[in-house]
């Protein structure tokens, strides 16, 4: 009978390391990212197990010891160390650490756009698009620059905004070496070289190798002039067309010429 009892209490191996996951799992958050799979209640402890890894083991370097809550999250970290990506896209073949970043990257091909914005309707194929998005909407603005202050809805527009502050010109013409602080910008200045002029007017056909000019076109037909005078109320159709405008009123004449000195406000005078 005693003999009997002995035995019942006996755990197997196995048994032994399921209690010890679900323990980890629900009690203690701070996972190793080793793969020892060991998990850690309070952060200070986890601290010193994953230093004496750190010690014993000259590829755990490479590992970066962050802790997770579950063994799935902790197997998926992983493969940001080890470069593995198991989920390949079968239209274009690129391949992914993730299944849910495969589902994403996949709506390039389907076209589909589940991410829709209850303003305006405009949909996305990833929600943080949509949130980047809806900040038009909202007016937030949480990107500002520390040299003068402008803010943005999009730390992208905020990089490419300090490149004035900095003077960066990252992307260059092959053709005749000027530089740029935005792609786009180069792209269009390479319609130069190229003679391509890809926005045509639907009224006229006239053909533009910016889709700024093409906009700025369209008014003549629309009779829209958004630029507006403050001191006379004269409205434009261009921007530039408006500054010019502005020197009757301000007596700026910065046009000046270099034989007997007389100033104009404007290029063409």
């Amino acid at each position: 009978m005693m003999l009997t009892r002995r035995l019942s209490r006996r755990v197997s191996p196995d048994q032994k390391r399921l209690k010890h996951q679900q323990t980890c799992i629900g009690k203690k958050p701070h996972h190793c990212c080793f793969d020892c799979g060991e998990g850690f209640a309070k952060q200070k402890e986890f601290i010193i197990y994953h230093q004496i890894h750190l010690e014993r083991n000259s590829t755990a370097a490479l590992q970066c010891g962050k802790g997770f809550a579950a063994s799935k999250t902790l197997k998926s970290h992983q493969r940001i160390h080890t470069g593995e990506r198991p989920y390949p896209c079968f239209d274009c073949g690129k391949t992914f650490s993730q299944s849910g970043h495969l589902t994403t990257h996949q709506r390039i091909h389907t076209g589909e756009k589940p991410n829709s914005c209850d303003q305006c309707g405009m949909s996305f194929r990833k929600s943080g698009y949509l949130t980047i998005h809806q900040r038009i909407h909202t007016g937030e603005k949480t990107y500002s620059c520390d040299q003068c202050g402008k803010s943005f809805n999009h730390s992208g527009l905020l990089t490419r905004h300090q490149r004035i502050h900095k003077g960066e010109k990252p992307y260059s013409c092959d053709q005749c070496g000027k530089s740029f602080a935005r792609d786009s910008t180069l792209t269009a200045h390479q319609r130069i070289h190229t003679r391509e002029k890809p926005y045509t007017c639907d009224q006229c056909g006239k053909s533009f190798n910016h889709s700024g000019s093409l906009i700025t076109h369209q008014r003549i037909h629309t009779g829209e002039k958004p630029y507006s005078c403050d001191q006379c109320g004269k409205s434009f159709n261009h921007s530039a067309h408006l500054t010019t405008h502005q020197r009757i009123h301000t007596g700026e004449k910065p046009y000046s010429c270099d034989q007997c000195g007389k100033s104009f406000n404007y290029s063409g005078s």
